[in-house]
């Protein structure tokens, strides 16, 4: 009998506008997530990850090939998929317990069932001290892991990161990825990363899917069963970090030689283009020289 994964990508390909012109950032990712798995995407800057993971939410639509969520198209946002951001995007005038219950309520979940089960992430999160709190009085890690605990506590079938620890400092992203592991291992959720940390991505993931320059495709899926917790410094993942940089090295080198090769252009361009103005600045002075001549004649 043939299972369904949990989630499902289909030749997803995806085109922007740049300077006129249409760019193709996905070209045709395919990728399967099954239920409870930790993958880590990774790939080249700009190479479309965060895209991707905003098409899995329904927030945006692919030009071609679907998403797929238990066997069922997805079309638009919903409460199966809920996508933590890099900045957190949390209401600065609500206190902590009340931006972890904010989809609850919204959602309509009564007063004392909202507050039994914001107090469940929040101690997981450990945020209970801090509930009273107003945002703009945490740090930024602590802004995070609200972020998080009010994403939890919709209960979503798949949990979607976005660089969620790009903008902490070293040692509290080496906290929240211990952190992190354990709230996998509580609530089993499936969860997609997306990161440029390749040591974050040996850290976490149960599987990390290396991404192309663009057009981007999944390159290559690198499963990871090194036992947990696992800690950035661990001698054990250091292979597996070298493993997924030589994947990804020779895809940086390209989006580097497109780069060096559009400014070569450009350099070639604007050369000609000043030897051009020389010829006229030349045929210019002769032909005043000629006047000159002339009238001295």
């Amino acid at each position: 009998m043939t299972t369904v994964a949990k989630l499902e990508a289909r030749g997803i390909t995806k085109y922007f506008e740049h300077e006129s012109h249409r760019l193709q950032a996905l070209g045709g990712v395919n990728l399967k997530v099954e239920s409870g798995d930790f993958v880590c995407l990774v790939g080249p800057s700009g190479c479309g990850k965060s895209t991707f993971l905003r098409i899995v939410a329904g927030l945006e639509k692919p030009d071609g090939g679907q998403i797929l969520f238990d066997g069922r198209p997805v079309t638009e946002t919903g409460p199966t998929r809920i996508m933590v951001f890099q900045e957190g995007a949390l209401f600065p005038w609500l206190t902590v317990r009340d931006n972890v219950e904010f989809g609850l309520k919204v959602s309509g979940v009564p007063r004392e069932k909202r507050a039994e089960i914001s107090e469940r992430y929040l101690d997981m999160m450990q945020l209970t001290k801090f509930a009273g709190s107003y945002t703009h009085q945490l740090s930024t890690g602590m802004k995070q892991r609200v972020a998080i605990a009010r994403a939890l506590v919709m209960d979503p079938d798949v949990l979607l990161m976005d660089e969620p620890f790009a903008a902490l400092d070293a040692q509290t992203r080496d906290l929240l990825l211990v952190e992190t592991q354990l709230i996998w291992a509580r609530t089993k959720k499936t969860i997609m990363f997306v990161t440029h940390n390749v040591a974050e991505a040996a850290v976490l993931g149960t599987k990390v899917a290396v991404f192309s320059n663009r057009p981007s495709v999944v390159k290559r899926e690198i499963p990871n069963d090194f036992p947990r917790p696992r800690v950035p410094d661990d001698k054990e993942l250091i292979d597996f970090q070298h493993e997924i940089l030589r994947e990804l090295r020779p895809e940086v080198r390209k989006e580097d030689d497109v780069g060096a090769a559009a400014g070569a252009a450009a350099e070639e361009t604007t050369d000609a283009g000043a030897a051009s103005a020389g010829k006229e600045d030349d045929a210019d002075a002769g032909e005043k020289d000629k006047k000159k001549e002339g009238r001295t004649q």
